[in-house]
């Protein structure tokens, strides 16, 4: 009986301080982790990384860290680690099933923040839709357009879609075209839509504008004026020379035809 109790004891003990080291290694376990991330915060501070990807890489270091802790301390408790990492295996495979779209989406987020098609700020035409990016997370990216519409787009969908970032780059071209009678005369058209483009300061000067008949319609002849300016005047530089053309074939006697029908009654 003495002997049934001693080894009682001594189990309890030994349980007791197994316990205890488990304790205190995963003390020390938090304490490394802790430095371990602020190394990896300091490293990752002078990269040039996007503010989500850095998020993303802290999150991701602090969880595996933490596995790695626990799977090496439950040992210690009696608890087998390759059952552990078996169950943890199984789960995450699970997961991953159930949650395939949105690893999609999270792959495709992760691809967007460190190839950087676009950042926050930059207008942007993707699936079907033209806006402003407002964010960009892990899983969508935000935009609103410019009638003030907030549209939130799937990252996986944005990734496996054709994609134009109109403020890439700083000059943009204004391309306009404007239909004359065939009875007008072409080349005082041609002179008036270079008079216009020149009296814009918006337009750059360094590139001539391009004008010339860009096609022989059913109804009139189609001209071709193409200007650049900076990417933020676009809009600004389109209106004016939508405006302006207008105003000057009217003052000029340029015709600008429409389409009419003749209607014949048969009696």
């Amino acid at each position: 009986m003495d002997k049934t109790i001693e080894k009682t004891m001594e189990k309890l003990t030994d349980g007791l301080f197994d316990v205890a080291m488990a304790v205190v290694i995963l003390l020390i376990g938090a304490i490394l982790i802790k430095l371990l991330l602020r190394f990896t915060k300091k490293i990752l501070e002078k990269s040039s990384l996007d503010e989500s990807v850095y998020l993303f890489v802290m999150r991701a270091v602090k969880i595996a860290l933490w596995i790695v802790l626990i799977v090496a301390v439950l040992p210690m408790i009696g608890i087998p680690a390759a059952s552990l990492v078996t169950v943890l295996g199984a789960g995450g495979a699970a997961i991953a099933l159930a949650l395939k779209d949105s690893l999609g989406n999270v792959a495709g987020g992760i691809l967007i923040l460190i190839n950087k098609p676009f950042v926050k700020g930059d207008t942007i035409e993707l699936a079907e839709v033209t806006g402003v990016v407002d964010s960009i997370d892990l899983l969508t990216t935000q935009l609103h357009t410019f009638d003030n519409k907030i549209v939130t787009v799937p990252n996986g969908t944005i990734t496996t879609s054709v994609l134009i970032n109109y403020s890439r780059e700083e000059l943009r071209r204004v391309d306009c075209q404007f239909t004359i009678s065939y009875d007008s005369d072409i080349a005082k058209a041609k002179e008036l839509l270079y008079n216009v483009a020149d009296c814009n300061e918006l337009i750059l000067k360094d590139r001539e504008p391009v004008i010339g008949v860009a096609e022989q319609g059913d109804s009139g002849i189609l001209l071709d004026l193409k200007v650049w300016c900076s990417t933020s005047d676009y809009f600004d530089v389109k209106y004016y020379l939508e405006e302006n053309v207008k105003i000057a074939f009217d003052e000029a006697g340029i015709d600008i035809p429409y389409k009419t029908m003749d209607v014949h009654i048969i009696k």
